[in-house]
């Protein structure tokens, strides 16, 4: 077990009741839910959404731009009540979507649930990734309760890695805000500098906690940034020193250009007269107590740049 990690921020879900009542289908009254996911620009969802699940996600890496990353298994099982416990719950929370005649056949079959009574362990329930177009073809290959001993994860119980993708799955980093100067309008042979607007905070972290029982924690720092010019090499040299996502142009600074382009060609001749500059935000990825490397988040954003010539008017003698 690990030690809880406090995460400043919103709290995306959180379910306090273990997911212990009576078994019911997939996606329907059964058990705790809730949505983890957040919209964002465009009404793009991302993240996860579990079902049947006590995990909590918080933290400040939620709401921006997904780069679709996927947990690894999209079902698993959370431990829940000791047998004693289960069994109460079994036999006094009918859930309304049951009828009648079900819910007595119920009470009969629970001889699973009294020959664990006096014993030490716990029962571990089915939980799973919504999000996931494969968790229910994965819940379908586990039984609805397992008991465990004490200090044992049956086989398909949650991890501390799959926490940590979880973590990973929710966590989003906003879209570039592409800043250039000249802004309106370049020129040939003139640098364009190049970097991100306010991003807000540099570094995005997400925490998913299973509570009472361990947690995993994933954080993003803002990197470097990836410049595509939109055109071929013999028209443009990008530069790519961008750490900390590139710095503003600065006239006492302007010989120090390092993020950026020098268009060698107009773009007159190009479709809608511009040169389409792709940016990548790079933030690599960390997750302390987790025996895995996350590859970093990258997102896009496209700029349209205008690149004229200078005109000059040489007039002979008079």
């Amino acid at each position: 077990m690990i030690g809880r990690t406090a995460v400043a921020g919103l709290v995306l879900l959180a379910v306090t009741s273990p997911s212990v009542a009576f078994a019911a289908p997939p996606g329907g009254g059964g058990g705790p839910e809730a949505t983890g996911f957040q919209g964002g620009e465009g009404n793009e969802k991302v993240g996860v959404v579990l079902k049947d699940s006590r995990i909590v996600v918080s933290g400040n890496g939620t709401g921006g731009k997904s780069d679709g990353y996927r947990v690894k298994r999209p079902c698993w099982y959370e431990p829940g009540g000791n047998a004693e416990d289960m069994l109460k719950k079994q036999e006094g929370s009918k859930p309304e979507w049951i009828p009648e005649t079900e819910w007595r056949r119920h009470l009969d079959d629970l001889k699973q649930f009294k020959d664990k009574v006096g014993k030490e362990g716990n029962w571990w329930t089915r939980a799973y990734n919504a999000a996931d177009p494969n968790a229910l073809s994965c819940l379908a290959g586990l039984e609805p309760y397992v008991f465990v001993p004490p200090n044992t994860t049956p086989p398909a119980g949650i991890t501390v890695r799959e926490l940590a993708d979880i973590a990973r799955a929710a966590l989003t980093v906003p879209k570039p805000k592409i800043e250039v100067n000249p802004n309106v309008k370049s020129y040939v042979n003139l640098d364009t500098w190049v970097w991100l607007g306010d991003t807000g905070a540099k570094t995005r972290s997400v925490t998913a906690t299973l509570p009472g029982v361990m947690s995993a924690t994933v954080t993003a720092t803002l990197g470097s940034l990836q410049i595509k010019s939109g055109t071929t090499g013999d028209r443009a040299d990008v530069k790519q020193n961008c750490a900390g996502g590139g710095k503003p142009y600065s006239k006492g600074e302007k010989d120090r250009f390092s993020c950026g382009v020098t268009y060698r060609r107009a773009s007159a001749d190009q479709p809608r007269g511009v040169y389409t500059m792709t940016v990548t935000a790079v933030w690599p990825v960390t997750a302390p107590g987790v025996d895995f490397d996350y590859a970093p988040v990258q997102v896009s954003a496209d700029r349209d740049v205008a690149v004229g010539e200078v005109q000059s008017v040489v007039k002979g003698d008079e």
